[in-house]
């Protein structure tokens, strides 16, 4: 005790505490504002470099275009003039695509909708560059689209509007990448600025909690020491006023006594010695196991259970936790056969030197045990409940599979079987003699069999494409969208932005052929729509896979019955074999802004 009365370890302790709580403070609102500002700014670069990226890549795309339209001004064959003009199309969209989202943003694409002063500028320049390329390209498919025979002086003046803006557009499109990254840079300076100022003022409030804080802390623990070597010469001369304690001790042993009654009529308290032998057992611990007098002989884990098994169980436990102790749960059942359940711990102690006992305190548990296997019970019947939901979704997917082949196996006999039919009777009444009606006749079947011929294609489009097998999941989905676009009519795209060329087991791929169709198939079917994306991405541990289409879209929240497979069994095919690869599957829509239907698998490479 010091003078005043407090307590010297309370009184020095409380400054202390004080003193911490206030240097740490500082600290962690350094550390805070620190984070704050880096964070704040480095979430303003993340875009930048894939900025760079397309913006470079445009300069590429418009020498490329520019590179093809020249091609055909030295084509005369009608098959090369059709594949230049696909290429075209289809760098003209991408060139689009990506002019667009440098100034308005793409999510898509990872481009952010801000741009400078000075970036706005230059595109403002740059457009009616980039609308003469534009139009003058669009000019140019659409006259080879309606007459592919075209003589190439039809196209001149469009291919010479393309050659004449192509270098003005590279110049300026450089100056707008250089400007993008002196814009860059000036990001990094000043972070670079930020991080040096944050690094001086955390150093300037070290040296001040040095100066202000721990260096005066450190005189008072010395100061605190000094009085604990008094206190400790104090405490010498206490010794000899011992004797004076006996009286005390005395009071103590008898509330010790108290203490001891009271927990014999309050807890489940026994001892036992290591061997299992009942020493001492508290009166409730008696009155509940019903033991009226015990002797010396009598088993701890015999007193507890009339069940062999339960007792086994009992000494085991003992056995085992006999030097280091143990804590659980154990099912006792009293004499009169009622069962009993006990929170119980097993506690070793020395009563003296030579003596060792254990210490079992416990308390009964028995309604909250019996609740708690009853809940349990109740889980097992919603598990079971849920399984047998499961095997009617399955029963479902069977069925519909089912109808599939019959489909199949109707489109061959009623579509193909026919065709072949009518192919052999044609063959048969085939007269040699009369070369004109022969002549007639093979021409028909020369018609028949190439309606076979497509016929045999569509109907083994339908089903496992050679691609899958061969190649792999990119180029599967690349062919299903030419087929299904060639089909249907509809703009169907393949965008793959990481170039993703790994091969994937086969369950996994045939499963992510299945959902990337069955999308398709809902956006021409159901969604109305006339432009349909499918976008690739990948990461070191997931490939990423979005269908996009600009139909009707609907409102998920209303299609309640897709969740439980009441209804819906093509998004529920879908969910199903999403998970069976072990994937995630969101689905996005709105009214009248199209939808888009998400893939997330992991990436296990073969």
């Amino acid at each position: 005790m010091t003078k005043n009365g407090n307590s010297l370890d309370q009184r020095t302790f409380s400054k202390l505490s004080r003193l911490y709580i206030l240097a740490l403070s500082a600290i962690a609102l350094s550390v805070i504002v620190s984070q704050v500002l880096v964070r704040n700014h480095l979430a303003n670069q993340e875009s930048d470099s894939t900025v760079i990226n397309v913006a470079g890549r445009q300069r590429m795309l418009s020498q490329k275009l520019t590179k093809d339209i020249l091609s055909l001004s030295i084509s005369d064959q009608e098959l090369t003039k059709n594949q230049l003009k696909n290429r075209i199309k289809n760098t003209l969209t991408l060139w689009e695509l990506s002019h667009y989202a440098l100034q308005n943003g793409n999510d898509s694409l990872g481009l952010p909708a801000e741009n400078s002063y000075e970036i706005k500028r230059r595109f403002k320049e740059i457009n009616p560059v980039f609308k003469t390329i534009e139009v003058a390209s669009k000019s140019i498919i659409n006259k080879i689209e309606l007459n592919s025979e075209l003589s190439i002086n039809v196209l001149a003046t469009d291919i010479k509007k393309v050659t004449q803006n192509e270098g003005s557009f590279l110049a300026k499109m450089d100056d707008i990448v250089n400007q993008y990254d002196l814009e860059a840079n000036e990001k990094v300076a000043w972070l670079r600025k930020l991080e040096f100022f944050l690094m001086a003022l955390t150093l300037v409030i070290l040296l001040g909690e040095f100066l202000f804080i721990f260096w005066p802390t450190a005189k008072s623990v010395k100061a605190t020491l000094s009085e604990l070597l008094l206190a400790e010469k104090r405490a010498k001369k206490m010794a000899f006023d011992a004797d004076q304690l006996s009286v005390a001790k005395a009071e103590s042993v008898k509330e010790l006594r108290a203490l001891s009654h009271a927990m014999d009529e309050t807890l489940l308290f026994a001892r036992i010695s290591p061997t299992g032998n009942l020493i001492h057992m508290g009166n409730k611990f008696s009155r509940l196991f019903r033991l009226s007098n015990f002797n010396k002989e009598i088993l701890f884990w015999d007193l507890l259970s009339i069940n062999e098994n339960e007792k086994v169980v009992i000494e085991n436990l003992i056995n085992k936790h006999k030097k280091i102790g143990w804590q659980g749960e154990v099912k006792a059942t009293a004499k009169n056969n009622i069962s009993i359940w006990l929170e119980m711990s097993i506690i070793p102690y020395r009563p003296t030197e030579d003596k060792s006992e254990l210490l079992i305190i416990a308390s009964e548990i028995t309604d909250r045990k019996e609740a708690q296997i009853e809940v349990e019970r109740l889980t097992k019947v919603s598990f079971e409940e849920k399984m047998s939901q499961q095997k009617i979704i399955s029963s479902k997917i069977i069925e519909n599979q089912e109808k599939e082949q019959n489909r199949i196996a109707k489109d061959v006999h009623d579509g193909i079987g026919q065709m072949l039919t009518g192919l052999k009777f044609n063959l048969e009444s085939i007269n040699l003699d009369d070369l004109e009606k022969s002549k007639t006749k093979i021409e028909h079947l020369k018609e028949l069999t190439t309606s076979i011929i497509k016929g045999v294609r569509t109907a083994t489009f339908n089903l496992t494409p050679p691609e899958l097998s061969d190649h792999g999941i990119v180029p599967a989905i690349s062919k299903l969208t030419q087929e299904l676009g060639k089909l249907t009519g509809k703009e169907i795209l393949l965008f793959n932005k990481t170039d993703f060329n790994q091969r994937l087991d086969s369950l996994t791929e045939i499963n992510l052929y299945r959902i990337t169709q069955e999308a398709i198939n809902n956006a021409i079917k159901y969604a109305d729509s006339s432009h349909i994306l499918v976008s690739l991405s990948h990461s070191k541990n997931m490939l990423s896979i979005v269908i996009d289409d600009d139909g009707k879209g609907f409102e998920p929240a209303k299609v309640k019955k897709v969740k439980n497979g009441d209804g819906g069994m093509g998004m529920t095919f879908m969910k199903e074999r999403i998970k069976y690869i072990d994937g995630r599957l969101f689905l996005n829509s709105e009214l009248g802004k199209g939808t888009r239907v998400t893939l997330n698998i992991p990436l296990h490479t073969i």
